[in-house]
């Protein structure tokens, strides 16, 4: 297809269809290179002779705007050195650009480094997809698109496609302990978007909450954004201290918590703490928000039962992902939701972007009716395992004077602390000149005291790309 195809061409003469092409050309709409509509189509779109299209075309091949490829067509040129027209200068500005709303410092980045998108190791959020995997991913694909039908030529369920919703009711069941039915699961892009949803909802201006500190940044980003008040409540090795936040706050509406795998530390709410916390919000009637943080992937015992199914109040509302599981490009999650709260996150979803992408939910959907998530989760664990064991050894080996580094018992980065106490700011920024992506910890506290610590992912690079990594991270700290 070809832009030139769908510009908005207007009925005229010779010179008329020529100044349009000419203004088109140096407009920027039409590139060098763009081919534009064969003369007879473009007579016939217009409703003139072909002679008269013939003709503008000539003229501006003359005078150097197209260039006639044989058996091709006739296109923009490439080289527009030899047109005498010079581009139209941009309009004057009529005054000064309204200044920003001061709400929009909110939106800062919230943590810093090179961006996620960065494909170098130590970068976090990222997967590997094996063979099989890949394989089965075709294959869904091939059997929803084999399968299109009217379901996607319009407006679908804001919550998200039945099939899909029960069979992640099911897996959560299974794997999670969640005790849910499938009218509780809304679909959404991920679990960033299912927070935003929760805090559309849940909270107002000035609303007391609890999050963690550290914590995951968007979260709190989410919480600013919705002018929450927030409380930071300290982490230690049993997780989020639940005494801490009723010291702080006791009257707090919600809590935010990652009770699986701690972000950025890595440690379980344990089993105690998440008894405290659910009597805690029993008593003051306050809402739990479970991001169940990379659960899938757990390398030793079992885990812990999600705080949602150890509640019987429908307090609890909690978040998953795909994304992490099966790979981030895919932006499909999902939030189970309490039925007092349903209608108002239903309406929320749609109002928001109207509805989950039907045709992805289909794949997804084939991807775990026929047993391919499953299967991939089990390989993916011991695949992860051995990427973390590996990084650990290398990171022993080459900095163990430098970096106190603990293997994590789930999920797909671990924390190595600065043993000399040094900035870890400086040294994220020296990894970075060394071509190695680490993140810095220190960021991602608000009032606790930080302890300076590196945050690598493992989950995204293979075993023989981490020695040569390590190697450069080890000469840039140790410079």
């Amino acid at each position: 297809m070809s832009w030139a195809d769908i510009y908005p061409w207007r009925r005229g003469g010779a010179a008329d269809v020529r100044r349009q092409v000419r203004e088109a050309i140096l407009s920027g709409a039409l590139r060098p290179g763009t081919r534009l509509p064969p003369t007879r189509v473009l007579a016939a779109e217009l409703g003139v002779a072909r002679a008269t299209i013939v003709l503008a075309y000539e003229q501006l091949l003359a005078e150097g705007y197209l260039a006639a490829r044989a058996g091709s067509g006739t296109y923009v040129a490439s080289d527009l050195s030899s047109v005498v027209d010079a581009p139209a200068a941009p309009p004057a500005r009529s005054g000064p650009a309204p200044e920003p709303p001061a709400r929009t410092a909110t939106y800062a980045d919230a943590f810093g480094g090179a961006p996620f998108a960065d494909e170098r190791p130590f970068n976090t959020g990222r997967t590997l997809l094996d063979a099989a995997a890949q394989a089965a991913w075709t294959r869904a694909g091939r059997r929803a698109l084999r399968a299109f039908g009217p379901e996607h030529l319009g407006y679908g369920d804001p919550c998200g496609d039945p099939e899909l919703r029960a069979l992640i009711a099911a897996y959560l069941a299974a794997a999670r302990g969640v005790r849910c039915g499938p009218e509780q699961v809304i679909v959404t892009s991920g679990a960033q978007h299912a927070l935003d949803l929760v805090t559309r909802i849940l909270l107002g201006p000035g609303t007391p909450v609890w999050v963690e500190d550290p914590g995951y940044g968007w979260t709190l980003q989410a919480l600013l954004a919705g002018q929450a008040q927030v409380h930071p409540v300290p982490v230690d090795r049993e997780g989020l201290v639940v005494a801490e936040g009723v010291a702080a706050a006791p009257r707090a509406r919600a809590v935010f918590v990652t009770p699986s795998h701690q972000y950025p530390l890595g440690v379980p709410l344990s089993m105690a703490r998440r008894l405290e916390l659910l009597a805690w919000a029993r008593q003051t009637g306050a809402w739990v928000v479970e991001d169940d943080y990379q659960s899938e992937f757990r390398y030793a015992g079992a885990p812990l039962t999600a705080l949602q199914g150890l509640d019987g109040g429908e307090r609890v509302l909690y978040v998953g992902t795909f994304n992490k599981a099966i790979f981030p490009g895919l932006r499909l999650g999902y939030l189970v939701a309490p039925h007092a709260l349903l209608p108002a996150l239903g309406n929320a979803r749609q109002t928001i972007d109207r509805q989950p992408p039907t045709l992805t939910q289909a794949m997804v959907a084939g991807f775990m009716r026929e047993g391919d998530f499953a299967a991939h989760v089990r390989r993916r664990r011991i695949a992860y395992r051995a990427q973390r064991d590996a990084l650990v050894g290398e990171l022993r080996a080459a900095l163990g004077d430098v970096l106190e580094v603990e293997a994590p018992g789930q999920g797909m980065h671990l924390v190595a602390h600065l043993k000399d106490g040094r900035c870890d700011i400086e040294a994220e920024r020296a990894a970075a000149e060394a071509g190695v992506i680490v993140r810095a910890v220190s960021r991602l506290y608000r009032e606790a005291p930080p302890r300076p610590g590196l945050i690598l992912g493992f989950s995204g690079f293979p075993v023989a790309a981490m020695r040569p990594a390590v190697a450069r991270l080890a000469a840039a700290l140790r410079a």
